[in-house]
């Protein structure tokens, strides 16, 4: 048997096998095309990620928090006087707490409109309106909730930077036309839906001065500079696959699960069904959706909409995923199948599990798909009423002859979420959690 080595050549050993290793990274280094390997990208090489509007990245720490904005022609910080690390957790925490007893509450509703064996119909009728009411006081909550959460967004976050890009009035033209800023924001600051920051309930600037995001600029999210990039080039990548691509949309529809409130998606469906014809679309319904059945359609449609559960884990972001009839298909999963699609819809989503505190850093099933491959991510943040989701996935302004256009789909929903913020600014749990992710 050898003998085990002596503290002496047990140093010596380490010491030789990172020298080693030293020697191999820089043998790797010298070949074209592997000079940055294991070093940061340079940022000239990151720039090009702000071609079609400014990358902000908010930075948020315990000694001072920045903006750093990212264009074509070098980065600039700006200093967040307002924002500290601590406000940022708490309001994250807050946010998070909220949404879940709403979540919580929205469960017991449906819960209360289950037969009990012994009920007579006057204790169940009670039994329904007090779950209706404690309903509306949850849905009340959030709407206070995120009214400060918004305001404090806007004047921590985002006026000072929209004003240092001088994005300070209501652009003129269509959506389309509108500059774009894609935010990368990091730490606790993942979570929160800062697009929609602002004083909705005060619009008397008007349009020369709103003090909101959603008038100023259509606004879309990246994980990282690097991720923005490779969705870009992608983009040039796919022109020539399209051969291989199924031009039809997979709708996998599993709203009814044990445990899980149920999603009224009737009208929803019908929507999709107007803008994809039979021919173009391919549906998955609770029987069909399995695990196994799901990742066999994923390699055979670019276009997806999820019309069901979504389950994020802030602390171990590749075990959340999708909920199936058979289990769950996880990040993870989506991320080894190499699927790579141009457009991912969620319709329905769990805000996070996985413990109160948050992590240093926190990825949103949005994130966690379109790291997964799809370059356009729209998703909710949490569970929405049928009516809401209907009118935000209806597809038809980026559909055309069952064709979808997934680069429009970030003016067109800034677009509907707009309009639905003029209908009813003082109801923001119904307009707030929709997000695009990509280029």
């Amino acid at each position: 048997m050898t003998e085990p080595a002596s503290g002496d050549s047990a140093v010596d050993r380490r010491v030789a096998l990172a020298r080693e290793w030293d020697e191999l990274v820089a043998q790797v280094q010298k070949m074209e095309g592997f000079e940055d390997f294991l070093k940061p990208p340079k940022l000239r090489s990151l720039l090009p990620a702000a071609d079609h509007g400014p990358v902000v990245i908010v930075n948020v720490t315990d000694w001072r928090s920045d903006a750093l904005i990212v264009r074509p022609d070098g980065a600039t910080s700006l200093r967040l006087e307002s924002l500290t690390l601590h406000e940022a957790t708490e309001w994250a925490n807050g946010y998070l707490s909220v949404l879940r007893a709403a979540e919580l509450v929205d469960l017991q509703h449906v819960q209360a409109h289950v037969p009990l064996p012994d009920a007579t119909p006057r204790s169940a009728a009670r039994r329904q309106l007090a779950a209706s009411r404690e309903l509306e006081k949850a849905h009340a909550r959030v709407d206070e909730m995120l009214r400060k959460l918004q305001v404090w967004m806007w004047d921590v976050i985002a006026e000072p930077v929209l004003d240092a890009l001088g994005f300070t009035c209501v652009p003129d033209g269509s959506t389309s036309t509108w500059p774009r800023v894609w935010w990368c924001p990091t730490g606790p600051l993942t979570l929160l839906p800062l697009h929609t920051a602002g004083h909705h309930r005060d619009l008397a600037g008007g349009r020369h001065a709103p003090r909101t995001v959603l008038d100023r600029v259509v606004s879309s999210y990246t994980p990282t500079l690097r991720a923005l990039l490779e969705a870009r080039r992608d983009d040039g990548d796919r022109e020539a696959t399209t051969e291989q691509d199924f031009d039809r949309l997979l709708i996998v529809d599993v709203p009814d699960l044990p445990g899980q409130v149920p999603i009224d998606n009737s009208a929803e469906r019908t929507a999709l069904f107007d803008a994809f014809p039979a021919g173009g679309r391919t549906v998955l319904g609770p029987d069909e959706a399995s695990h196994a059945g799901v990742r066999a359609a994923l390699t055979d449609h670019r276009w997806v909409h999820f019309s069901c559960h979504g389950d994020q884990d802030l602390k171990d972001p590749s075990r959340g995923g999708l909920l199936l009839s058979e289990g769950k298909l996880t990040v993870t999963d989506i991320s080894t199948g190499r699927y790579h699609g141009d457009f991912a819809g969620l319709s329905a989503c769990k805000t996070a599990v996985g413990g109160t505190d948050l992590p240093d850093e926190a990825i949103t099933l949005a994130a966690a798909l379109h790291y997964a491959g799809y370059r356009h991510v729209i998703a909710a943040l949490w569970s929405v009423d049928n009516k809401a989701s209907a009118e935000v996935f209806k597809y038809r302004t980026i559909a055309a002859d069952g064709r979808l256009e997934p680069d429009e789909a970030p003016a067109a929903l800034h677009e509907v979420v707009r309009r639905m913020r003029d209908r009813q600014p003082d109801w923001p749990h119904r307009w707030t959690p929709f997000t695009h992710t990509g280029p």
